[in-house]
């Protein structure tokens, strides 16, 4: 998560320096989502049968590969493809097989009534380490530019960078334990008499549909004003320079990982979905406050303040996949969902930088993006919290 937050902040800028136009930085930020899709689709669904431990190796060769791509070439060709095959994240957020695998082996090793809190942990000390990136990064671009060295050079050391930050976790992730892996008698249940496994899936197929078409349309309306974008935003807006924007993204991302803290104990007292929902809407409405605040200070705060109860329900969303899946489901379920969200984000960034390229257009990613996400939490509820109401009613 350092890596991909040290990346974020600058990627979209490395590629300007470059001389890719918007058009060309937003397909291939478009296609390196796409990318993602089918390689977390492919690694996720096998992960249970060929060993999670191997499967997050792999994970890291790709990204090592990407980042060595990035940092050697500016063809065009050549980036996409590397951007396609690869590891590479332009938002800050997850990408590859690494979530959904070790959230199906931390699910493995965890009673059932720690996940959540646990995964609340997990989901903090991945912001922590977002926003430590997304700090570094802007300074160390600062620094370098400040003591002569060009523009596109001090960006290619990010590139670098992380590059081995893929080396580092490909080592790391031959360390873990292998109590990580399934429990060979519960990977195949002898009770399971329904639909042959399909992607990885057998019993919970039917909700794991349903969850990743909501969580599809989320990710869509997400990817309008994923970091990169919003970095973007605040250069051309208010002319932010990379070090300021690190600091920005730093605090954004270290309120992020609190409220996922926080998250565990509301859910607890009112329930996953509701939980998810009610934290979810208001921040939507902040991030359309963004763009309509006349000064840089202002539109800041309103970030902030949105990142603050944006991503509480991220835990929750990740333990209540764990919960309504079989076992030996656990890795192809938040595979499935997470590349449902890749999905509904590969098309956004393209949208959103053809919509930056007019300065009449500049706050249409943040009504749009903001819109779709209330337009999703309002269907969540209405197909899962008020459907496990009218359950409980009627058993009662």
């Amino acid at each position: 998560m350092f890596a991909f937050g040290f990346l974020s902040v600058l990627l979209v800028l490395y590629l300007a320096q470059l001389g890719l136009s918007d058009a060309k930085i937003g397909l291939l930020l478009s296609l390196t989502l796409v990318g993602d899709i089918v390689v977390s689709l492919w690694l996720t669904t096998t992960a249970d049968r060929v060993g999670r431990r191997r499967t997050l190796v792999i994970g890291a060769a790709l990204m090592l590969v990407a980042g060595v791509v990035f940092a050697l070439t500016d063809n065009f060709v050549l980036l996409l493809l590397a951007a396609t095959v690869g590891v590479i994240s332009p938002s800050a957020n997850e990408v590859g097989p690494f979530l959904s695998v070790e959230q199906a082996g931390l699910s493995q090793v965890l009673p059932d009534d720690r996940r959540t809190h646990v995964f609340g942990w997990y989901n903090l000390v991945g912001c922590l380490a977002t926003a430590l990136g997304a700090l570094v990064s802007g300074s160390v671009t600062q620094v370098l530019q400040n003591r002569g060295v060009p523009v596109l050079d001090s960006y290619r050391v990010v590139i670098w960078a992380y590059a081995g930050a893929g080396a580092v976790l490909g080592l790391l992730f031959l360390w873990l334990s292998k109590a990580v892996e399934v429990i060979p008698q519960v990977s195949v249940s002898p009770q399971i008499t329904g639909p042959r496994a399909f992607l990885g899936l057998h019993r919970s197929r039917g909700v794991v549909t349903r969850l990743s078409a909501l969580f599809s349309l989320d990710a869509f309306a997400g990817g309008f004003v994923i970091q990169s974008i919003l970095a973007y935003w605040f250069y051309i807006r208010f002319h932010v320079q990379p070090a300021t924007l690190g600091a920005i993204f730093f605090g954004a991302n270290i309120l992020a990982g609190v409220s996922a803290l926080a998250a565990a104990r509301l859910a607890s007292r009112i329930g996953l979905i509701n939980t998810m929902v009610f934290t979810h809407l208001p921040s939507n409405v902040l991030l359309i406050l963004v763009p309509l605040m006349p000064n840089l200070h202002l539109a800041i705060a309103m970030l902030l303040l949105r990142f603050s109860i944006s991503q509480m329900d991220v835990p929750i969303r990740q333990s209540y996949v764990m919960a309504v899946v079989e076992p030996d489901e656990r890795s192809a379920a938040a595979g499935v969902t997470a590349v449902a969200r890749s999905v509904g984000a590969a098309i956004s960034p393209g949208l959103a930088t053809m919509l930056l390229a007019s300065p009449m257009l500049l706050a249409a990613p943040f009504f749009i993006g903001g819109g779709l996400k209330i337009t999703y939490d309002l269907l969540l509820y209405r197909s899962f919290a008020l459907t496990q109401s009218a359950r409980k009613h009627r058993t009662s």
